[in-house]
């Protein structure tokens, strides 16, 4: 699970006496007292982490300094004493391939795939005219023709301004008044806009009042309360896109599921607090944002769910949905016992990524150890990018892993049991907590050496769920559970788009166009989908 930084305060040391002095002289101001609460606080938290002995002095450097890459070389940096563990004495190991020059960078004018494109005819020749060079050869058109990019900036949200001419008959009177060009609507928020706004704010993490800041400095005014106007009536028009991802996600053959903290206003206030006492005195007091990924025929849904439920919790709400016919889906998931559905069976795995983190935060006390374990599970994820490469079948990566992996990881396991069975190793250390760790979930982290389509970690949707932790970053919380749900609804679609490569500015848009049709059909108006859909309703049209 991922948690929220803590918010670190920045002072010197001359900073520091110069307050210390003014308080012994005179009140302090207001940004004084709030350096004085934030260092508290910080203080206190520290404090806390470690009294309860939660923290060592790698994680306490990582807070307060950030952490790098979990890669081996970074964690255990290779030097030419300390050979890789992997690789057997006495033989030569292969030589690295020489890494190639990195690039300047720039695109191509075919990556600008969403640029107007304009056509520029020569002025004063055409295909078959004389060469006015030569003046005996005739010029052709070339397939390539000469291209020009050029990049203009302009305000996220875009407004013109109709000046209808108004005449006036000067004996009765009459005013007569220019008809509006073809196509421009009454309304004074084009759909457009809309997607613009929940693109940028749950999206690219563009808090509305950073957004009403920019409109208003480029004479473009959006004022906040608009903009959850805007979005607030988007998100009724495309829920039922949202819907069906929900019902087709439940049909998915593997589920990810994981969740991070959110604030929710509404459930924070004192008369909040003190009608879940007056109710219930073991209301649960979190707040999460649950993140599930979907994955059916190489086809992947990301779905969000935010509120007082846990990450299993959400996914027994999803898995309602499920065909009875379909045989139970692969579950992945870390081994926290609160991601896991109540009443739905799964076949659960256990994220090997956070098997192999607790070797990571050990790392500098126990090197050769860690390392050791490090270049295995290495070798088995190089193993699993080669059924990547290979595009192999559930059912051949299956095979494939038993053959390559299966040998390393019951060698692992070998070496982790008789690390404690033979007291190698302090059971009660670092180490011996992290080797137990791995023994202790053993099964379910090695389930892709048993079942077609087993995936090896949960990185996916933790990645996914960084969606919301850039809201939760920039925006800070959600003011009522509408708004979370509304911001659910766009996230969801939005992560789709991207898992799909479809443009979620283009698939909003076009859910607002045609919000009578997705209504009566969302099915045909999914983001892998609703272009063959809008092209087929044209083909209909023109007929």
């Amino acid at each position: 699970m991922t948690t929220p930084k803590t918010k670190i305060v920045e002072l010197s040391m001359d900073e520091w006496e110069a307050i210390l002095q003014r308080a012994q002289a005179e009140p302090l101001n207001e940004a004084e007292c709030e350096w004085l609460k934030a260092l508290g606080e910080s203080y206190i938290y520290l404090l806390k982490l470690l009294e309860d002995k939660a923290i060592t002095i790698d994680r306490l450097r990582k807070l307060l300094f950030g952490s790098p890459t979990e890669k081996t070389r970074d964690v255990i940096p290779q030097t030419p004493a300390a050979p890789s563990s992997t690789v057997q004495p006495g033989i030569e190991p292969p030589p690295e391939e020489a890494t190639p020059a990195p690039g300047h960078g720039r695109n191509g004018a075919d990556d600008y795939c969403g640029a107007e494109k304009i056509q520029i005819p020569h002025g004063s020749l055409h295909s078959g005219d004389p060469c006015p060079d030569c003046k005996n050869g005739k010029v052709y058109e070339l397939a390539l023709p000469g291209v020009l990019v050029r990049i203009v900036g302009q305000a996220p949200v875009q407004a013109k301004v109709y000046e209808l001419q108004k005449l006036r008959c000067n004996l009765c009177g009459k005013m007569f008044t220019a008809a509006l060009p073809e196509g421009v609507g009454s309304e004074k928020y084009d759909v457009t806009a809309g997607s613009m706004i929940a693109l940028l704010k749950y999206g690219s993490g563009l808090p509305f009042n950073r957004l009403e800041g920019l409109q208003g400095a480029m004479g473009i005014p959006l004022p906040a309360s608009t903009q959850w106007d805007i979005v607030q009536a988007t998100a009724g028009t495309v829920e039922p896109a949202y819907e069906e991802l929900i019902r087709q996600a439940a049909q998915g053959e593997v589920l990810h599921n994981d969740d991070t903290t959110i604030k929710i206003l509404e459930f924070m206030g004192k008369r909040a607090k003190r009608q879940a006492l007056a109710e219930d005195s073991s209301e649960r007091s979190g707040m999460f944002t649950s993140g599930i990924v979907s994955t059916s025929e190489g086809r992947r849904i990301a779905l969000f769910f935010s509120g007082r439920k846990h990450a299993g919790e959400n996914l027994t709400d999803v898995l309602a949905h499920r065909d009875d016919t379909l045989a139970p889906p692969i579950q992945m998931c870390d081994a926290l016992s609160r991601n896991v559905p109540a009443t739905f069976k799964t076949l659960l795995a256990n994220c090997l990524a956070h098997g192999r983190r607790q070797f990571v935060d050990v790392a500098e006390r126990f090197p050769e150890e860690c390392r050791y374990v490090l270049e295995m599970l290495g070798e088995v994820y190089k193993n699993d990018a080669i059924t990547r490469e290979r595009n192999l079948s559930p059912v051949a990566r299956l095979t494939f892993h038993q053959a390559e992996s299966g040998p390393i990881m019951d060698k692992l396991q070998a070496w982790c049991t008789r690390q404690l069975d033979d007291r190698i190793v302090e059971p009660n250390s670092a180490l011996g907590g992290a080797i137990a760790y791995l023994l202790r979930h053993w099964e379910k982290l090695t389930l892709f050496l048993r079942q077609p389509g087993a995936p090896l970690d949960n990185n996916i949707v933790e990645r996914a769920l960084k969606k919301a932790i850039l809201h939760r970053k920039n925006s800070l919380f959600y003011k009522t559970m509408n708004g979370a749900h509304v911001g659910d609804i766009f996230m969801s679609l939005i992560y789709t788009c991207q898992f799909c490569k479809a443009d979620p500015f283009d698939y909003l848009t076009e859910l607002q166009r045609h919000a009578e049709a997705l209504s009566s059909n969302p099915r045909q108006w999914m983001p892998w989908n609703y272009r063959e859909t809008i092209q087929s309703s044209d083909a209909d049209t023109t007929r």
